[in-house]
């Protein structure tokens, strides 16, 4: 059995991933693949981590835990999509680090299926806007507070992706970056599902979609209907034109609401960033999705 934990990043894609895989239950269901929803084995996923502490559980435990989240039966694959998985909002970055955590909780992860293949995916995205929408979905009231411990100017998403490596070798590693998401979210569909690169999919419009107006998401509905795309490339191109178009500014491109934060510091943290992308699709072992 395959097993593909989707770690978020938090505040990347909200859900709207795992919701639009959920579209396609059925047909992927046929294939051996299986998309609980959230309720289904968020909960019992991280009892169980807690319970084993660590240790590989043994096969009834694991048994017992698929009758849980599916009911009945073992599949092919398995996708569990969960941004809290490795840690709370607040401990995503620590000190100069984002997941301080990622090495014990992914064998965590990995105790819970230990016969199983593991393949563990994750967006990532701008630190400049990703430590504002991370306090934006805490209990926190004082971003000075929230991010007392956190040197914004030093996180690097290839820091944690080589622990990542050295902690789990043998596991696959995709990744991608957030702000690349609408034109390759088909692409990360299939990627989590583990299909072929040219598989159709319901839902495949769903993140575009949201960055329109309503009454022009419906145009492009109505326009992909009559003029069926005959690649994914070429949905791809329509997906752009629409967003070069219609988009909405204000969803494309997210204001600052740090006050200490100026335009240079985000300049910086944004070059920083585009400069780690560059590192992690360099690392031995990462598979990352571009447009």
């Amino acid at each position: 059995m395959q097993v593909a934990f989707h770690l978020g990043a938090p505040c990347t894609d909200d859900d709207m991933l795992l919701a639009a895989l959920n579209k396609n239950t059925a047909e992927l269901a046929a294939l051996g693949i299986a998309i609980p929803e959230a309720g289904q084995f968020r909960t019992v996923l991280r009892d169980t981590m807690r319970a084993l502490k660590g240790k590989a559980a043994s096969r009834e435990i694991t048994e017992a835990l698929l009758d849980a989240i599916l009911g009945a039966g073992t599949p092919k694959r398995l996708v569990l999509s969960d941004p809290r998985l490795v840690s709370i909002n607040r401990l995503v970055a620590q000190g100069a680090q984002f997941w301080p955590a990622i090495e014990r909780q992914t064998d965590n992860m990995r105790a819970l299926f230990p016969e199983a293949e593991i393949e563990f995916f994750i967006a990532l995205r701008d630190p400049s806007t990703l430590l504002p929408a991370l306090f934006r979905a805490s209990r926190y009231d004082d971003f000075n507070e929230f991010a007392a411990d956190i040197q914004p100017e030093a996180l690097r998403w290839s820091e944690m992706l080589q622990r990542l490596r050295a902690a789990q070798p043998d596991a696959q590693l995709t990744v991608w970056a957030n702000e690349d998401t609408p034109l390759i979210w088909g692409d990360v569909m299939r990627a989590l599902a583990g299909l072929p690169p040219d598989t159709r999919l319901k839902g495949e419009s769903d993140l575009v979609a949201s960055l329109l107006d309503k009454s022009v998401a419906a145009q492009m509905e109505l326009y992909l209907m009559t003029n069926p795309p005959q690649s994914t490339a070429h949905l791809r191109r329509i997906h752009l034109a629409f967003l070069e178009r219609y988009a909405k500014e204000d969803l494309m491109v997210e204001a600052c609401t740090i006050p200490d934060w100026d335009q240079t510091l985000l300049d910086r943290m944004s070059a920083a960033y585009e400069a780690d992308l560059l590192s992690v699709a360099q690392i031995e072992g990462v598979r990352m999705i571009a447009p």
